[in-house]
């Protein structure tokens, strides 16, 4: 019988996940931590590159794992150049975008690792990515800012939002393909996305804090005040890019980024935190609203994920708000490394055609 097996590898900031999957079967799961310590004689994160892929390897040799039985392993998609929603072959065009991108995030590993690693084997594996971050699928109308020197972009929680549209379609019988949802998801940075048959065709750009703000980004500001800020003399660009990403939000109203602490601030009665905390939901729900006009009315359902959405309270007020739109359905987290693996399953069983980067 044909091995099913697949490693999922997800490289975070100061951690590393990786799960091994028989088919739909989860059989290993390791969060990996790594030290300031390890972590700080590396001057990019791609230069943690070795150190991370010996780790992965040793947990996976002291787990019993064997590598040789590996049918696929899938990264988790960095920083690459905007392409459609899809898995992706790792080849050398690839890897040079992901070791030179714009942007030096930890994601960018996942694809260098895993292609490493196969290449060890030699035995027919392939290295994947799937869904990155920069999965852009909008409609052109959605791309115009209101002046020719700026772009609306695509950068969101692409994969999460991806799998549990998939999972919210398949729960009703249908494909993703054939419904019309909108989904918040709801972390350190908030994304909503109106998904019209299979394809996010307006999002907010939530890597740099465009729509509602969140427990670390400041969100959409009002344009006028931030220019004045930028040419007032008191603050750096630096500082000014940890307002808007980093230390905005709950960060800098409430002193923490921590989503559950506010929550717990709120049941405790602290009328400030209750204020702040009220203010995110109307912004996400307004965010929803304004995607049901994007779907023209049609939408099935509007989905909450991320780990937010394990605060009941924020969930019935996004639900007051929004379900005369369409019923709200919640799946709480985000269980990256399963989107991951259902990704790799999905190549293995034939039912999509991994993709040529180019």
């Amino acid at each position: 019988m044909e091995t099913r097996m697949i490693l999922a590898i997800n490289p975070g900031s100061t951690s590393t996940k990786i799960a091994v999957f028989d088919g739909e079967k989860q059989i290993f799961l390791k969060n990996i931590k790594h030290s300031v310590e390890e972590i700080a004689p590396f001057k990019k994160i791609t230069d943690q590159f070795d150190f991370r892929k010996e780790v992965i390897l040793k947990e996976l040799k002291d787990a019993g794992i064997q590598l040789e039985t590996l049918k696929i392993i899938v990264g988790r998609g960095g920083l690459v150049k905007p392409v459609p929603s899809g898995v992706f072959l790792v080849n050398d065009k690839m890897k040079h975008d992901l070791r030179n991108s714009n942007k030096d995030h930890a994601s960018n590993l996942g694809g260098l690792i895993a292609d490493d690693i196969v290449k060890s084997l030699n035995n027919g594996a392939v290295a994947v990515i799937a869904d990155p971050v920069v999965v852009d699928e909008m409609d052109d109308v959605a791309r115009i800012a209101g002046h020719p020197l700026f772009q609306r972009v695509s950068i969101f929680h692409a994969l999460n939002q991806k799998a549990v549209a998939r999972k919210y379609a398949k729960s009703v019988s249908k494909k993703y393909e054939e419904v019309n949802v909108i989904v918040a998801h709801l972390g350190g940075g908030i994304s909503v996305g109106a998904h019209r048959k299979g394809r996010v065709v307006d999002v907010n750009q939530a890597l740099d804090g465009e729509g509602p703000f969140s427990p670390e980004r400041s969100g959409t500001l009002p344009a006028g005040d931030v220019c004045a800020m930028a040419f007032s003399g008191k603050y750096t660009h630096d500082e000014m890019k940890l307002m808007f990403k980093g230390k905005g939000g709950f960060a800098a109203y409430l002193g923490t980024n921590d989503a559950y602490e506010v929550e717990k601030r709120c049941l405790a009665g602290d009328k400030e935190a209750i204020k702040i905390h009220d203010a995110m939901i109307y912004q996400v729900a307004k965010d929803i609203g304004a995607n049901a006009t994007v779907l023209k009315g049609q939408v099935d359902a509007i989905i909450l994920t991320g780990g937010i959405a394990y605060n009941p309270d924020f969930n019935k007020q996004i639900e007051e708000r929004t379900a005369w739109i369409a019923p709200v359905v919640v799946y709480p987290g985000e269980d990256e490394m399963a989107a991951l693996a259902m990704n790799g399953l999905m190549v293995i069983e034939k039912e999509v055609e991994p993709v040529i980067y180019t």
